[in-house]
């Protein structure tokens, strides 16, 4: 389903952009990456938008995030034949045509209607692996339908419910899905002060739950008396959540209109959702639902990485969340070294949070991350122009990181080193 790669595809892409436009036309989504975010504010709603682009308190996280990108240049060698770059990179077996994969970000129907399923058709025509999220708008299998054979992994964050999350990563396997990513940052909800400030979770409108209302598992847990949620003053807005939740839920507004599951499911969801017990002793336990590689998303610290070896695990992503769960926590750029040197080559390791471009993932590459995870960027995509719009944002991605290799002298990522990195004070 994928088209393959031009072999220029820098080149190729300025090529696409400019010669339309003689014709006065222009890309779908901006390209400079503030850009891009200041038109997807435009489109959302304050609400949407304040979900997807916050983070935890006062935002030093993001802010690190950010710098730690800035702070570091690359020092570019001339005079190497740099004609034709190879950007393909092995990953869990699979040789993957660009070190990139779409985050899991959920609730995409936040920021377009047809929300997953447009990532999932974009990213799949570039062969970008897709990770499903766990908080998904569409269910995983509705969007592994639309990928053909292009890859996919799943996200999973571990619920209340093993039976549940056993069930999640049976489907994953069934999906086609190529890796289950236990996000480990998230087992509860950090301190976001723009939600806080707008009062809303979408959540509560049955929003971001589709792997949950379309599985057997939790279907059946909806027969059983749910926890109470307390009740929220009854008015105008009170009725429109509470028809939201119906609408969001399976068959839609009309067929659940006098239906109580769709208010079950959000309570029981609220029940099942986090796990703030979970350890490492619970790892193993994964082992006996999946034979999937299981990768840990959300390892800041060297003995964690250390740890995870011990485990069995078959990779690592270095992420905090986008800055979405602690405030004044290090930056994912800044903690990928000390992982890097902690695995010592045994495993892959990732980098998610920070970066806004191809050159950010040429950076992330030369402190040893095997591929990068695509956030936000793509959510605005998503935002100004549906499937088109995160096509674009992936395309530019992918055209950056390859005019970045060959400008810095480099013919495949294989020649990306520390070296070619200088830190400022």
């Amino acid at each position: 389903m994928s088209t393959p790669l031009p072999p220029d595809p820098g080149p190729a892409r300025q090529r696409a952009i400019y010669l339309p436009g003689l014709a006065g036309r222009r890309p779908l989504a901006p390209v400079a990456a503030a850009e891009l975010e200041a038109r997807a504010r435009e489109v959302m709603s304050g609400r949407a938008f304040a979900y997807v682009a916050g983070g935890a308190g006062a935002e030093q996280t993001m802010a690190a995030n950010r710098a730690a990108f800035d702070r570091r240049q690359i020092v570019p060698n001339v005079l190497r034949d740099s004609s034709r770059r190879d950007l393909s990179v092995e990953l869990l077996g699979r040789r993957l045509p660009v070190p990139l994969l779409t985050a899991p970000i959920g609730v995409l129907d936040l920021a377009h209607p047809d929300a997953d399923l447009a990532v999932a058709r974009a990213a799949a025509g570039l062969g970008v692996p897709v990770i499903f999220s766990n908080q998904a708008s569409v269910p995983m299998e509705e969007c592994a339908a639309a990928m053909g054979a292009s890859p996919r992994w799943f996200q999973l964050y571990w619920s209340s419910s093993d039976e549940l999350v056993a069930s999640f990563v049976r489907r994953a396997e069934a999906a086609g899905c190529e890796a289950v990513v236990v996000t480990l940052d998230t087992s509860i909800l950090g301190w976001r002060a723009r939600d806080l400030d707008q009062a809303y979770l979408p959540f509560l409108e049955g929003r971001g739950i589709a792997q949950y209302t379309s599985d057997p598992v939790f279907r059946a847990q909806l027969r059983e008396p749910q926890p109470a949620l307390p009740r929220p003053p009854v008015n105008f807005q009170t009725a429109a959540a509470a028809l939201a939740q119906k609408a969001n839920f399976p068959g839609g507004l009309w067929r659940n209109l006098f239906s109580g599951e769709p208010r079950a499911a959000v309570q029981r969801f609220f029940a099942t959702y986090s796990r703030p017990s979970l350890t490492w002793a619970d790892l193993p336990r994964l082992r006996t639902y999946t034979r999937l590689p299981i990768i840990l998303k959300g390892v800041l610290h060297p003995d964690d990485a250390r740890r995870a070896l011990d485990a069995g695990v078959d990779g690592l992503v270095v992420s905090n969340h986008g800055g979405r769960q602690i405030d004044g926590a290090v930056a994912s750029l800044d903690a990928l070294p000390g992982v890097v040197a902690a695995v010592d080559g045994r495993i892959p390791v990732l980098l998610d949070s920070g970066p806004r471009g191809g050159a950010d993932v040429f950076k992330a590459i030369a402190l040893g991350a095997r591929a990068v995870l695509v956030g936000r960027p793509f959510v605005y995509g998503l935002a100004c122009a549906g499937e088109g719009g995160v096509r674009e944002v992936l395309q530019n991605w992918i055209a950056e990181l390859d005019l970045t290799l060959a400008l810095a002298g480099c013919r495949s990522l294989a020649e990306v080193n520390p070296a070619m990195l200088r830190e400022q004070a």
